[in-house]
């Protein structure tokens, strides 16, 4: 009698056990993705939550926004043009159901995806898209990997790029082309100046040249500012007009 009794207790602490065993407590941002004998059941929401042992299994998923380190990838651009690209990716399960049934891995699955499409988006465009139009390719890299991930239940977020290493003899190539750029720059602004300097001289010149007496007054105007020079040596431009002058005096005599 006292053997049995035992006993009886004993398959009650045992089954307590078993219960207590399979409470599970799933966090806000998690969801449980529950197996019964091999087969899905259901998706299990935040709280407390029962899973028989040995009969049932379960695998959390976490639906936060992750971010995934895309690695260096040697790309080449639509005019051959070796290029060293790496980005990161920000995605987040939509469907946990899907992230488990569809795809092994999907952390692993979404990252070699993002790789792949990068280099395929990279060499679709040139070097010149490639630097200057890069939010763009990010842009397209996210909709591409997106499309692609949605029977796994994910959602990307955005992709964006990072770094784009050059080769070093491209980089001393563009180096020249920019300073050759510069200098050609600098060539023509000081052309444009000088012509603006010329219009500026022959718009005064005709004016002076209109005004009788008003060349002998700024011939007297530059007297007056080279006195204050410590310079000793001057030299005195005589105007065209006043050997002129001299000439017509010497002929009539």
């Amino acid at each position: 009698m006292l053997f049995g009794l035992s006993g009886g207790w004993n398959i009650v602490v045992i089954l307590i056990l078993y219960i207590l065993s399979g409470f599970k407590v799933v966090t806000e941002y998690q969801r449980g993705v529950r197996f019964t004998l091999g087969k899905f059941t259901s998706v299990m929401k935040p709280g407390l939550r029962i899973v028989f042992p040995i009969i049932q299994k379960w695998k959390r998923v976490d639906m936060r926004i992750k971010a995934v380190d895309v690695p260096n990838q040697d790309c080449m651009t639509k005019d051959n043009v070796s290029l060293n690209v790496n980005a990161v990716l920000y995605y987040k399960v939509d469907t946990a159901q899907s992230a488990i049934l569809k795809v092994e891995n999907y952390n692993y699955a979404v990252s070699q995806l993002a790789q792949t499409t990068m280099r395929d988006v990279v060499g679709e465009v040139s070097l010149d898209k490639v630097l200057s139009e890069r939010e763009l390719l990010s842009k397209r890299i996210q909709q591409i990997v997106d499309k692609a991930t949605d029977p796994w239940g994910i959602k990307v977020e955005s992709v964006e790029l990072k770094h784009i290493e050059l080769a070093e003899n491209l980089k001393r190539t563009m180096a020249k082309e920019a300073e050759a750029e510069r200098e050609k720059r600098a060539v023509i602004i000081k052309a444009s100046g000088e012509v603006m300097a010329a219009k500026d001289m022959a718009k005064a010149a005709s004016i002076l040249s209109g005004s009788s007496g008003a060349l002998h007054l700024r011939t007297l105007q530059t007297l007056n500012d080279l006195s204050s020079d410590q310079s000793n040596t001057i030299v005195f431009a005589t105007p065209i007009e006043v050997l002129e002058a001299f000439k017509g005096l010497a002929n009539k005599k």
